[in-house]
């Protein structure tokens, strides 16, 4: 019925050529078939407009290239035959699969609307390949693979908790029993079989059928939370055949006895596993929503933007003056850089207003009580003060770690901070931080903790010491009881895999490995690029998930650069990383962790100094102060 694109648009010898108008049309962009049927013009729908279905001879086609008002029917002759004598004979001709009647003949002088069916069918097709396709990078990485040839171990999903199920995964580990389908089979149904999870990845499992006992070759990854793993006994209450697989049919001849012994105390998964998927991925953000978020090309201030896009808890972000919409920022609705709509003239945080006066048609303010709430902080004692130093990770360099100052004090516990050296004079790159913020800490911290710290630009005496630094700009240190201390306790481990966000350009989400641990800091490497474009993030940071988040959300996933592509740019990967850092494109929530301090207002303290690297859990002190 359907032979390609090219016949959509050719006149065939079954249309009525003698009624056809000779009537000019208007051109259509040359990407969409043009039809034409008795003068008017159909395209391919753009998805609004839909598909119907004749009422008369059961026909699917374009519902625009309907016929009446209520589109019921495909043609005026299937309209006029609906309530003629012959409608029950026809319709049951059709169900008993008889030749049409000559009234039904209407269909095979209608290519218009089998046309537009078979057409429409193919291009669902394309588009579904294609969404399908957007969520596999082109080098078909494959995680399964990449982890089973080097041996690598994933972070758990537990250590995410702003994740899908990262709060409730429960115990499913190796050894759980599933049910899943049976590609083992040469039945032409789809049956099931059981299989025991012998590896976690994340939300992938590395799965064996039952009965393979040690025989691997028939091993396979699966996302747990996807839609064809399912708990033992769905099958029965679903009314689906388990059959073993063929390879292992021999094995036994009373595969029901098989069965009960093998899984009489054995685990599986929740009976409302999937009902709890699904609900952990419903999100309270919704397009036309309007926030305030960060200013990329100012640091110091937000502006007004529009949710465009949600994908598994990310948002892309439109900024409201953007006309053609190419103007956007991403980040994840836990961020904290977006906040309600009022929020920044009620700290005093600068806020360039936007020319369109009034709210476009169809936004709305987004309720203050999605965002991300900071704990409550008490500045009437001893608080921190405008040009007090500290230590801060570099908002245009998530891989630095920099001497930096409070620049302004503003309320609700937020601080302005510059770093020292590359500071704008107009205070265009000051960054905003709430005083609890991971990505803050004390003076020392880097030293104690075997960190290198990034001293100011063109400071001379070097290596850099804050005691002389201190005193050569008359300067005073943040008091060390001011920083967040608390270190949760959570579950990663150096050398551990994951997906994480590029800070730095955030629509990315990457390959990328835990490669050093401090406290709560992490500093994450992304696979095959260099050493340079690490970056220091927290554990708790919303833009670190679980391996098979991506195919899981449907987001697409960014997989290790090639040997290729590493040897191309490394001529130019320092100048690029420069250029990167003239703009802020990234998420700036990048780490935290609690800190040790030097000398400072006359006190001594010693520090504890852990190993390097070190992988606590838990709270920990950083420092005690010496008895006298």
């Amino acid at each position: 019925m359907f032979d390609g694109y090219d016949s959509c648009s050719e006149d065939t010898s079954s249309s009525s050529s003698s009624d056809e108008s000779e009537e000019e049309v208007a051109p259509l962009p040359s990407s969409l078939p043009i039809i034409k049927n008795n003068g008017q013009v159909y395209t391919y729908p753009d998805g609004k407009s839909g598909m119907a279905t004749c009422e008369m001879c059961g026909m699917v086609g374009v519902r625009d290239a309907f016929y009446s008002k209520t589109k019921r029917f495909c043609s005026v002759s299937c309209s006029r035959s609906y309530s003629s004598n012959s409608k029950k004979a026809s319709i049951l001709a059709r169900l008993q699969g008889k030749p049409p009647t000559k009234k039904a003949k209407v269909l095979q002088k209608q290519p218009l609307v089998a046309k537009l069916a078979a057409y429409a069918q193919y291009q669902a097709t394309l588009q579904n390949q294609a969404k399908t396709k957007a969520a596999v990078p082109v080098e078909g990485f494959s995680w399964g693979n990449y982890i089973n040839s080097n041996s690598f171990t994933a972070a758990p999903v537990t250590c995410f908790k702003h994740a899908p199920m990262g709060t409730c995964w429960g115990d499913i580990a190796e050894g759980v029993r599933v049910e899943v389908p049976n590609t083992d089979c040469s039945l032409p149904t789809k049956v099931f079989w059981i299989a025991g999870i012998v590896k976690l990845a994340g939300y992938n499992a590395l799965l064996r059928y039952e009965g393979f006992e040690n025989d691997s070759s028939l091993d396979f990854w699966c996302n747990v939370c996807g839609s064809d793993i399912h708990p033992v006994g769905w099958c029965a209450t679903s009314g689906k055949p388990l059959v073993p697989p063929r390879t292992i049919q021999h094995k036994y001849t009373n595969w029901k006895a098989f069965l009960v012994k093998r899984l009489t105390g054995a685990k599986t998964l929740p009976p409302d596993f999937s009902q709890k998927v699904s609900e952990s991925m419903q999100y309270p953000f919704k397009t036309s929503m309007r926030v305030e978020v960060v200013d990329k090309t100012h640091l110091c201030r937000t502006r007004v933007a529009v949710v465009e896009s949600v994908i598994g808890g990310r948002l892309r972000l439109v900024y409201e003056e953007s006309e053609d919409k190419t103007d956007d920022f991403w980040c994840h609705m836990y961020s904290p850089l977006i906040h309600h709509i009022g929020w920044s003239r009620s700290i005093g945080h600068r806020f360039k207003r936007s020319d369109i006066t009034k709210k476009q048609d169809g936004h709305f303010d987004a309720p203050s009580h999605l965002f991300m709430k900071v704990k409550e902080v008490d500045a009437a004692g001893e608080w921190f003060k405008e040009g007090m130093k500290l230590e801060a990770i570099d908002p245009l360099n998530l891989s630095a770690i920099c001497v930096a100052t409070i620049r302004k004090v503003l309320a609700d516990g937020y601080l302005m901070i510059g770093i020292d050296g590359s500071e704008a004079a107009d205070g265009s790159d000051w960054f905003c931080y709430h005083a609890t913020s991971p990505s803050i800490f004390p003076v020392g911290f880097c030293e104690i903790n075997m960190i290198e710290l990034t001293p100011p630009r063109g400071y001379a005496k070097l290596p850099f010491k804050w005691f002389d630094y201190l005193r050569e700009t008359d300067s005073i240190a943040a008091p060390v009881k001011l920083f967040n201390k608390e270190v949760p306790n959570h579950g990663f481990h150096v050398g551990m895999k994951l997906e994480a966000v590029d800070l730095m350009e955030p629509r990315l989400v990457c390959v990328a490995t835990v490669t050093r641990i401090i406290h709560r800091l992490l500093r994450i490497h992304f696979d095959g690029w260099e050493d340079e474009y690490d970056q220091w993030v927290d554990c708790e940071s919303p833009d670190l998930y679980p391996v098979g988040w991506c195919q899981l959300t449907g987001y697409q996933l960014q997989p290790p650069a090639p040997q290729s592509s590493r040897d191309s740019q490394s001529s130019s990967s320092k100048q690029k990383k420069k250029a990167k850092s003239q703009q802020y494109k990234g998420h700036k929530k990048m780490t935290s962790l609690q800190l040790k301090e030097e000398l400072l207002d006359g006190e001594e303290y010693s520090f504890l100094q852990g190993a390097s690297d070190q992988e606590s859990n838990g709270s920990a002190s950083y420092y005690i102060k010496q008895e006298p």
